[in-house]
């Protein structure tokens, strides 16, 4: 058993419930989540907020390590008044990079709670209390301003991370709540053309990491006496509007005002102790790859110029580094963009050679059908021929004898045949028609053989047609096996008669209409 689930099945149902909600806030493992969650007192906000932004040095540590360390021999040492500065003033601008924590802010479309009216008629006269006793503390808050700080360094962390609703404006979420400031702000000092985000904080925070620039936050408070010559003088001057707009500055700004509950918190975590207010934040690479830092501050009235040196100075100061990440990323998109043009590539080949294949069975199959109906349609010519051999010999056995002499009124036919041989042959008067159909049809049978056989049958399943007309020329009369009639019939005593084949007759008519 691991540590870790040894320490879990010793947690109280509290501790094991903060343990549940911090980990699926942070996705953090047990064994991380617990030491940190001790160090924090098993809260779970103050865990989350170490783990976001960074835990800071614990004072009881510290004192042990300063127990246990042994006092400094004094020593002499030379310094170089000129590096000594340059060290302090690195080290102050080091400092000066504090980290820009997120804010719990309302989420989008949360429904505002509204108490029925009833309830709202009878809390009536305690909201009107209410409301002088908060005017009264605003007034004496503003009379002794080290009252509101000192109240506001003694709240806990807990009560900085709360929503707050300063004057009773109603809350709303983070894009209203910054279009209501972009709102109000036109309405108050006119149109502008400072660039304010119409975005909650933590928004503008991930547009500033994601884009690689700096975020110009602005926090306002209406009630402050010089907040109104400051944005009018310096805020709003062609200076500082240049300065913000010029592309190569890379500046956003995102604006609020303190009323509002997300403005406060910002206040709060950026340690506002002064209006009107404004800080530079930016991505800061060499603490971490997702660090947010406080670069500048900027608190109380201050001219446009230097309004924008202090800008400048941060800007020049983390530009640099912010262009290497830059460079990295460009790096890192052509990569991207060269392995997807390879794969792109890779899969249009790929359909091409699967198109080309497909094309290849296709053809095969076809060829293998083709082949497969040419040899059924051999195979069925064979049997025909073979067939219509067959129904031959067995109609020659039954076609009877040329009639004698002494039959005085036999019928005497001479017939044609398409080679141009001329047979002349006697026949029965009572003879069927279809009998001299069947000489013509069977005559190379029966000069092959002179002596008749009788054991041939008839072939199973085959239905003979004769594909040619026994036709007279002058008169031209066509004779039709179907018609029926003996040959006395319908020839007479005797006529010469001529076959033609039903095909080439058929061809010789479609050449003339066409």
């Amino acid at each position: 058993m691991s540590s870790s689930e040894l320490d879990i099945s010793q947690l109280s149902d509290s501790e094991r419930s903060a343990l549940d909600t911090y980990i699926a806030v942070t996705g953090q493992e047990p064994s991380e989540a617990i030491p940190l969650l001790r160090r924090s007192q098993w809260n779970v906000q103050i865990a989350i907020s170490k783990f976001f932004d960074g835990e800071g040095p614990d004072p009881v540590e510290e004192a042990r390590a300063a127990l246990n360390t042994p006092p400094p021999r004094p020593n002499r040492q030379t310094q170089n008044l000129m590096t000594d500065d340059l060290a302090t003033s690195f080290s102050s601008a080091v400092r000066a990079a504090d980290p820009a924590p997120r804010v719990e802010t309302q989420p989008e479309g949360q429904p505002i709670y509204r108490p029925p009216f009833l309830l709202a008629l009878l809390f009536t006269p305690i909201n009107l209390l209410y409301r002088l006793l908060y005017s009264s503390f605003r007034l004496f808050g503003t009379l002794f301003p080290f009252l509101p700080r000192f109240f506001n360094t003694t709240a806990s962390s807990a009560l900085h991370g709360t929503r707050r609703n300063t004057n009773g404006r109603r809350p709303l979420g983070p894009k209203d709540t910054a279009a209501r400031f972009i709102r109000e702000f036109e309405e108050e000092y006119g149109t502008n053309t400072l660039p304010f985000l119409e975005n909650g904080y933590n928004m503008a925070l991930e547009k500033a990491h994601r884009d690689l620039k700096f975020l110009l936050v602005v926090l306002l408070a209406p009630e402050h006496d010089d907040t109104n010559g400051w944005v009018r003088d310096t805020l709003l001057s062609r200076e500082v509007i240049d300065f913000v707009n010029d592309p190569q500055n890379n500046v956003i700004v995102w604006g609020g005002n303190v009323q509002d509950s997300e403005a406060y918190q910002v206040a709060n975590s950026l340690r506002c102790t002064k209006f009107p207010f404004a800080a530079a934040i930016v991505h800061t690479p060499n603490v971490s790859s997702t660090a947010m830092s406080v670069v500048s501050r900027i608190s109380g009235t201050t001219s446009p110029s230097e309004f924008i040196e202090k800008l400048r100075t941060a800007i020049s100061q983390h530009k640099e580094p912010l262009e290497r990440i830059g460079a990295t990323r460009a790096e890192q998109q052509a990569s991207r963009s060269l392995r997807e043009q390879q794969d792109s590539a890779y899969e249009r080949s790929l359909a091409i050679d699967r198109e080309r294949a497909r094309q290849r069975r296709e053809a095969e199959a076809a060829r293998q059908r083709e082949e497969q109906e040419a040899a059924e349609r051999q195979a069925a010519e064979e049997k025909r021929l073979h067939d219509l051999q067959q129904w031959k010999r067995w109609r020659a056995q039954a076609i009877p004898d040329e009639p004698n002499a002494d039959v005085k009124d036999a019928v005497r036919v001479s017939i044609r045949l398409p080679s141009g041989e001329r047979v002349i042959r006697k026949f029965a008067p009572e003879a069927d028609l279809e009998e001299l159909y069947a000489y013509v049809e069977c005559y190379d049978m029966l000069q092959e053989s002179n002596e008749k056989t009788t054991d041939v049958e008839k072939p199973d399943g085959f239905e003979h047609q004769y594909w040619f007309r026994l036709v007279s020329p002058m008169p031209r009369v066509v004779y039709e096996v179907g018609a029926g009639g003996t040959i006395r019939e319908k020839i007479g005593r005797g006529g010469n008669l001529l076959v033609e084949s039903i095909d080439d007759e058929s061809d010789g008519e479609d050449d003339e209409e066409s």
